[in-house]
């Protein structure tokens, strides 16, 4: 690898039929410059989150050929999961790691955009700093209504028509839906693990901590929004039926700000007033060091310096264990370009 890396993170449409997982999984593979270096299906979400890094162009053309294989893969008219999503391949944001900008990461964006709308005739959004307008910013507002509100969005004008490819419901549209498509900081994808089947706490500690809070609406109509607890935070609480359990997921845009510790100790006093207990945590996709290690430094006693106890300190603080065994050199970007191991 040379010093010019970054990362993309294609989320498609599938987390339960391993043959068509692998398939797409194995379509970004064998670019030179270019490793898969996480896929993690969920079978409650029914979504895969794929990890990709390295040399930019051929990071690209990795996530343009996951895209291609998805589009031939996945029919949407099939799929039902939790995950909110709006194509085959739901997002693929490119993010900056080492000797790359953002303005790097929007030139990417742009060029994978123009080739799905073009070579296979997708309807392509694009978000994040790579957005057209700033309302078109955010993931959760272009996803809106989802994939079955797409058709009704696209016979109607709006609101939010792609940026590129078709602008009308066809039968590639039908199948495939739309892709995001975007720039952005590294955003951790992170669900607190909660001790119930019916999602009741984890909903109302999903309303408390997202940053857009909850929406009042008074018997006249008029509506206002609380603020919530954790600023660059999205999220939701959804029943987890495969472990009997329920999850508050969140995607946590900046851990900088919100960092893992914080969102998960929130929402563990949050459900604990509400008589429930959390049982651990888990992290989707890869994680940057840092992150880890602030974690870390939270749990741990004492003046533990070494970054291997530090983030050993952060599995057990956090649960990360809970559902299944957490290795570190592979979950954690550096570690892992570092390993040369793939996925």
């Amino acid at each position: 690898m040379n010093n010019r890396i970054v990362e993309c993170v294609p989320n498609f449409s599938e987390g339960t039929d391993l043959d068509v997982i692998k398939a797409i999984s194995d379509s970004g593979r064998g670019i030179d410059g270019a490793r898969v270096l996480g896929i993690e299906p969920d079978s409650d979400y029914n979504r895969t989150v794929l990890t990709i890094a390295g040399e930019p162009d051929a990071v690209l053309e990795s996530a343009f050929r996951v895209i291609k294989s998805a589009s031939e893969n996945i029919d949407m008219r099939m799929h039902k999961g939790e995950h909110p999503r709006i194509g085959a391949v739901d997002v693929c944001p490119f993010i900056p790691l080492d000797g790359v900008t953002m303005d790097d990461c929007v030139d990417l964006s742009n060029r994978l955009a123009k080739r799905v709308s073009e070579e296979l005739g997708l309807c392509t959004f694009l978000y994040g700093s790579a957005a057209t307008s700033p309302d078109r910013e955010l993931l959760s507002d272009l996803r809106k209504g989802q994939y079955e509100g797409l058709e009704e969005r696209l016979s109607n004008g709006g609101p939010h028509l792609p940026d590129l490819g078709p602008m009308e419901w066809n039968e590639k549209t039908a199948r495939f839906g739309a892709v995001v498509i975007g720039a952005r900081q590294i955003l951790v994808a992170y669900n607190v693990n909660v001790d119930e089947a019916d999602a009741k706490a984890a909903k109302i500690a999903g309303s408390l901590v997202r940053s857009s809070g909850r929406l009042l609406k008074h018997e006249d109509g008029r509506r206002t929004r609380i603020p919530g607890m954790l600023p660059m935070v999205q999220g939701m609480g959804l029943p987890l039926e495969t472990h009997n359990i329920s999850q508050v997921s969140m995607n946590l845009r900046d851990v900088s700000i919100t960092p893992i510790h914080i969102a998960f100790e929130a929402v563990k006093t949050i459900v604990s007033a509400h008589g429930v207990e959390t049982c651990g945590s888990e992290l989707v996709g890869l994680v940057p060091l840092s992150a880890m290690l602030e974690a870390g430094r939270w749990y741990s006693t004492g003046d533990i310096t070494d970054e291997r106890e530090l983030v050993d300190a952060a599995i057990n603080g956090l649960g990360l264990d809970h559902l299944g065994p957490f290795n570190s050199n592979e979950r954690i970007i550096e570690w892992a370009l570092d390993s040369g191991v793939e996925a």
